[in-house]
């Protein structure tokens, strides 16, 4: 674990990075950036369905292009959105998220970044609750092979915090071995020419993991 020096030059530890953590990590003044309701929700479009352009944006949330590409600028200076230029026409932008993590200001809120932190993390369980939702609604009109294919599990055990780090640690290696692996292949489909009917279907696939102690009661 890292070692940074406190406000009284004394050595304190700081929080250790999960495998496969994105590089971003969010600061006082990005978190207060894209703790705003629209940006929040243009992220979440994004993040589920891929690259997509202001307009599009507009029409899914209800806004003007002028708000949307406003915000979008907003995202794209704090390092949340990229521009995707495989598929930029010259006409009109597209965007793709850029993955960040909280994870320093989950470990040490400061109150510079409590208040944000909140409207995240509130917004992230409600975006969580809402996608499940959907999923267990819909489960019964999807193939056999995507519903085999689905988990929704949950495992209670008595564990030491270190054990519990080494769980969470080993889930997200495992998690980021198999997206990786897909990409390779994704990579290697493209090279080798493969139209999308010889391809196997692919979709987006939301991973949940959380791993945290229970309250005492």
């Amino acid at each position: 674990m890292s070692e940074r020096k406190g406000s009284d030059g004394s050595e304190s530890s700081a929080y250790a990075a999960m495998p496969g953590e994105a590089p971003h990590n969010v600061g006082a003044s990005a978190m207060k950036a894209f703790a705003h309701p629209l940006r929040m929700a243009m992220y979440t479009y994004l993040n589920d369905h891929g690259a997509a352009t202001s307009t599009t944006l507009a029409q899914h949330l209800g806004e003007s292009t002028g708000q949307t590409s406003y915000h979008l600028r907003q995202l794209e200076k704090h390092g949340f959105v990229e521009e995707d230029s495989a598929r930029g026409t010259g006409r009109e932008r597209w965007w793709k998220p850029v993955g960040f993590t909280v994870r320093e200001a989950f470990v040490t809120p400061t109150a510079a970044t409590s208040a944000q932190l909140d409207a995240l993390l509130a917004h992230q369980l409600s975006d969580r609750f809402e996608k499940l939702q959907r999923w267990l609604g819909r489960v019964g009109d999807e193939e056999t092979v995507w519903r085999e294919a689905s988990l929704d599990s949950t495992s209670t055990a008595a564990l030491t915090a270190p054990q519990t780090r080494a769980l969470a640690e080993e889930l997200l290696e495992v998690v980021e071995r198999h997206t990786e692996a897909a990409q390779a292949g994704d990579d290697e489909a493209a090279v080798a020419g493969e139209s999308d009917a010889e391809a196997e279907e692919t979709r987006r696939i939301r991973v949940y993991l959380s791993v945290f102690p229970l309250g005492d009661d």
